[in-house]
């Protein structure tokens, strides 16, 4: 480890060298299976060969040149996002932290052209929305705001999954300009709102002239088991921000808009110097082409489902075991007791995984996982839990 790195991260004690599918090989030669994803970014496995061979193929071509000038590949995922997500505009950033600011500019500006001077948007309690000054302040969780203050302003907070006290905040709050919400909670331990959440949230923006924008960047591209999140309700956003797997591993992010949205910047209003790059955008087109041409969120529907299944079973005798809930490769496995610890055990018998809000194991395998893989996976979970229950 290196005394030169900043102390920003509790990095786990192993060094992966290559990937192939949904396994990692680390410095000493010992397979993991890849239940993490990266925290969902790699949701088409590792060294995808389409992917491989788009991004040498454009690596020896054009990296870089600006968005002073056209590019010919933003403008080609630019068409298949939209025609994909029945959107009209994407401004395309680094991350899902960039394309969460720009939808919160967006949702400023857009007040501000309806004559709103102190423009506000509602948030959610223990969401989360990036790192930045503005996502930060957007984020639902004191825990990653403590000792950043003052926070940005601007933000009116609810509970997650409460339809009344959004309905509070339109009647007595005229400087309301957009709701921003995650479809599934993430950071927060796969919190997973009521069927109709969305659609309600939906009803109130149109009756408030409000902006609808969710924070897709975890549960969009394939990984609930639909494309996007939001088809499970059967409404459309106004704004939606997608990021991690977009891309497969390259950094790319997209802050999505249709209709009044989609008209809100204009030249100058907002910017990127590496946003949009052609090794960027040829990385996304091909992973969203590949998704779409394989039916991936299909697969993500299906293995969900027998990955919640064998959980149910094997762990319905341990009584540490609080729920278990999924929507699609989303999935959590809550204990009734804080279990960090989990993440080493778990290591230890070569599975990679996760563990958030102190109690809750989150898992995000690549939505190609197959039927024989979901099993051992969910075997070897269910062993890593019971014994540490013991």
């Amino acid at each position: 480890m290196s005394d030169h790195l900043v102390k920003a991260y509790s990095s786990l004690p192993v060094n992966f060298t290559h990937g192939d599918g949904c396994y990692l090989w680390d410095s000493e030669g010992k397979q993991y299976l890849d239940a993490l994803c990266g925290i969902s970014v790699t949701s088409l496995g590792h060294n995808l060969p389409e992917l491989t061979t788009a991004i040498q193929q454009q690596a020896s071509t054009l990296l870089h040149t600006s968005n002073l000038y056209s590019i010919t590949w933003q403008q080609k995922l630019a068409d298949l996002l939209c025609d994909s997500a029945g959107m009209d505009r994407v401004f395309f950033a680094n991350s899902g932290a960039e394309a969460n600011e720009a939808a919160i500019k967006l949702a400023r500006l857009y007040g501000h052209q309806r004559g709103i001077d102190n423009p506000q948007i509602v948030v959610m309690q223990h969401a989360f929305h990036g790192r930045t000054m503005a996502t930060l302040s957007a984020t639902g969780n004191r825990k990653v705001q403590a000792g950043f203050e003052p926070l940005v302003a601007g933000f009116v907070r609810a509970p997650y999954n409460d339809i009344e006290a959004v309905s509070s905040i339109a009647a007595n709050n005229r400087q309301v300009v957009a709701v921003l919400v995650e479809p599934v909670q993430g950071e927060a331990g796969i919190v997973i709102p009521d069927a109709d959440y969305l659609q309600k949230l939906r009803e109130i923006c149109d009756q408030n002239h409000w902006l609808l924008m969710l924070d897709e960047v975890q549960t969009g591209m394939g990984r609930s088991g639909k494309l996007f999140a939001h088809q499970h309700a059967g409404i459309q956003p106004d704004v939606m921000t997608l990021a991690k797997a977009l891309g497969n591993g390259v950094p790319i992010g997209a802050c999505i808009c249709r209709g009044a949205a989609a008209e809100v910047f204009s030249p100058g209003k907002h910017g990127s110097t590496f946003g949009g790059n052609p090794l960027a955008c040829r990385a996304a087109y091909t992973v969203l082409d590949y998704m779409i041409k394989n039916n991936i969120a299909n697969n993500a529907a299906d293995r969900g489902e027998q990955l919640s299944t064998a959980l149910q079973q094997g762990l319905a005798n341990n009584i540490q075991v609080a729920s278990i809930r999924h929507m699609g490769l989303l999935l959590a496995v809550e204990m009734k007791q804080p279990c960090a610890q989990l993440v080493n055990l778990a290591l230890e018998q070569g599975l990679l995984i996760n563990v958030t809000a102190d109690n809750v194991v989150r898992l995000l395998p690549p939505l190609i996982i197959s039927e024989a893989q979901t099993a051992d996976l969910a075997q070897r979970l269910i062993d890593c839990i019971n014994q540490f229950s013991e």
